[in-house]
């Protein structure tokens, strides 16, 4: 189907270009992982890494908690940024940033330095999923965005499934620096790509970039009931995950006692129902509508981790009674996520860089609270059980806000 270039709205300034080219999927797929992948490798090494450099698990788990919040804190900039100077310009410096951080990351004296150096990572790498959303939008309506978004998220998942096994293999063979040479090269790929195969596709420019153009556009969103729904939804849906990931390896290594490698084989169960996930919302999205999606998602993730909440308090703590029904809650983000996220991006598409980097802040910066609680309750226990508590507070707190947007929705269908 042609792509055809959005009207110009007013006050957005237009340039004389011909229509966007669509940018191939895997090429939106490439730079949307980057971050997840960067996520997820550094995992199976945190237990390596606090004996590397004698530090308690709390200041390494900040590694990846500082990292969430890096990315959280970027977004909110790097979507205006984008709704200004194009989304490719900006690609392009993130990138650029991301590798620079990783070649530095292995000389890293003291966990303070690795810490920093992983929050210039989490900001410039960020680029990728932030305006993928975006790019997506440039081109689709909400129902089609959703749907898209769907195809990118099924591929999307695919990083973060094979990076704790990428990651755990590196750590047995060559240590925790080599995850971050691994980094920087893909980084590399990530910048070939955006150079050759990502063109511009925002062409309805806002006229000035300030910080009080920048507040107005948000003040602009946080005004819309619907905006705070859906990226209530995602932040909330999110959040389950990112609890999971801040504690799962020392549940893993400390209470279950598997290997890296093997942690990285459970782990993947994740991702996998989370393309599954992704690809049932992008053949059923625009058939149901995104608030039925949102609410299906949202049920199956409270079943999956009520699941888990039961399973341990009835004694079971296999590696299968942790990570199977987290599989089934990596699918229930995969139904809901892609709608959340193009409902965000959608109340104002004319500043859809804003609504992305604001909704995005929003759902990392969630992820990074839980995840350092969910840390930090389990380094204070000897079970998983407030790992689980947390995890399903959040997924009933979606729940419920799935619920707000079917009923908001209802009256136009959606």
């Amino acid at each position: 189907m042609p792509m055809r270039s959005p009207p110009p709205l007013p006050g957005v300034s237009e340039p004389l270009r011909a229509p966007p080219r669509r940018p191939p999927v895997l090429a939106l797929i490439a730079i949307s992982a980057l971050s997840p992948f960067a996520i997820n490798v550094v995992v199976p090494s945190m237990p390596a890494i606090e004996q590397a450099f004698d530090a308690d698990y709390s200041r390494v788990q900040l590694i990846l908690s500082m990292f969430l919040a890096a990315i959280a804190i970027s977004q909110i900039f790097v979507g205006p940024l984008s709704d200004r100077f194009g989304r490719r310009p900006i690609l392009l410096i993130g990138f650029t940033i991301f590798v620079a951080a990783s070649l530095l990351a292995p000389f890293a004296p003291t966990i303070e330095a690795l810490i920093g150096i992983r929050v210039i990572q989490g900001a410039a790498g960020c680029v990728g999923i932030a305006l993928g959303r975006a790019i997506v939008r440039d081109l689709f309506d909400r129902s089609q965005a959703a749907s898209m978004l769907g195809y990118v998220t099924m591929g999307l998942a695919m990083a973060p499934m094979v990076a704790p096994t990428i990651g755990g293999l590196l750590q047995e063979s060559l240590g925790w620096t080599a995850i971050f040479w691994l980094m920087a090269a893909l980084g590399g790929l990530c910048l070939l790509v955006t150079w050759r195969l990502i063109p511009e596709t925002n062409f309805r420019r806002t006229a000035a970039l300030s910080l009080r153009s920048l507040f107005a556009d948000f003040g602009q969103l946080l005004r819309r009931r619907d905006f705070l729904l859906f990226t209530g939804s995602s932040s909330l849906t999110t959040g389950v995950f990112f609890t999971f990931l801040g504690g799962a390896p020392y549940v893993a290594e400390r209470i279950l006692g598997l290997r890296p490698s093997v942690y990285g084989l459970w782990f993947a169960l994740l991702p996998l129902g989370y393309a599954l996930g992704s690809f049932l919302a992008a053949r059923f999205t625009e058939r149901f509508g995104v608030s039925r999606m949102i609410l299906a998602g949202s049920s199956l993730a409270l079943l999956a981790v009520a699941t888990l909440l039961v399973l341990s308090l009835a004694g079971f703590s296999g590696p299968a009674a942790l990570f199977v029904p987290m599989g089934v809650a990596g699918m229930a983000n995969g139904l809901a996520l892609p709608s959340a996220v193009s409902g965000a991006v959608s109340v104002r598409p004319e500043i859809a860089g804003a609504a992305s980097g604001l909704s995005g802040a929003a759902q990392i910066g969630m992820g990074a609270i839980l995840s350092a609680v969910g840390g930090a309750a389990l380094a204070a226990s000897s079970s998983a059980l407030p790992m689980f508590v947390i995890m399903t507070v959040a997924a009933v707190l979606a729940l419920f806000v799935a619920l707000a947007i079917g009923r908001r929705n209802q009256p136009r269908g959606a």
